[in-house]
């Protein structure tokens, strides 16, 4: 089965048409000012516009005061909060009550310990996202670039819903697929030309590995 595919840190409209046109299920946009993909709340709400109703809309936030969110929430009207910080599970559980909208929370994830920490979420999250650990010196939560050792989500039984990040692109998807049956994917910087900028020659050439990877003969491994 064909997994969920959210593409994220989106700036232009050219790459959301693209994605749209290739069918994305979810549209990232991070609100992140340390972020090489950060949009302001006003022009990712035009561009959302542009694939409303098509894919749903995700705002990614990090350690988000109720400020923050109160603009977001009601400029960009999302479909999905992505929280990329250290939220507690009372957090996540304020936040929902307060916004009324479904949440993502993103794991960062370089051990079997760092998976485990998500049992506290379960039944509290609507969704995971798995993201590979910042290597040193990176003030990014996410958009690395990089992996994690996927054979580590075996852990996991078939009830968590997840989407599996982390320096995706065409050339490793198959195996990250191989490997975890991910039901949803998330790429970023691995669809990029230069640090925010989404390419659409490589978004294209993404779709097309992950069809090629989900088709019959290739999940059989045949």
């Amino acid at each position: 089965m064909k997994p969920d595919i959210k593409i994220c840190g989106l700036k232009t409209a050219e790459a959301i048409d693209r994605a749209g046109t290739r069918g994305a299920t979810h549209i990232g946009f991070i609100f992140f000012e340390k972020s090489p993909r950060y949009i302001e709340p006003d022009d990712a709400a035009r561009l959302a516009d542009r694939i409303r109703g098509r894919a749903k809309i995700v705002a990614v936030v990090v350690n988000p005061t109720n400020d923050d969110l109160d603009e977001i929430v009601a400029t960009l009207r999302p479909d999905i909060l992505q929280l990329h910080g250290d939220e507690s599970p009372e957090r996540v559980l304020t936040i929902k009550a307060v916004y009324g909208l479904p949440v993502m929370k993103a794991f960062s994830i370089r051990t079997a310990d760092d998976l485990k920490r998500v049992e506290a979420y379960i039944g509290i999250a609507d969704r995971f996202l798995f993201d590979a650990k910042p290597p040193k010196g990176s003030e990014l939560p996410g958009g690395n670039g990089v992996s994690f050792d996927w054979t580590l989500l075996s852990w996991l039984d078939g009830t968590v819903d997840y989407m599996l990040s982390g320096g995706l692109n065409k050339d490793n998807i198959a195996e990250a697929l191989a490997i975890t049956k991910a039901p949803g994917l998330d790429a970023s910087s691995g669809l990029e030309s230069a640090p925010g900028v989404k390419s659409v020659a490589l978004i294209d050439e993404f779709f097309d590995a992950v069809e090629q990877a989900c088709r019959p003969e290739m999940a059989s491994g045949s």
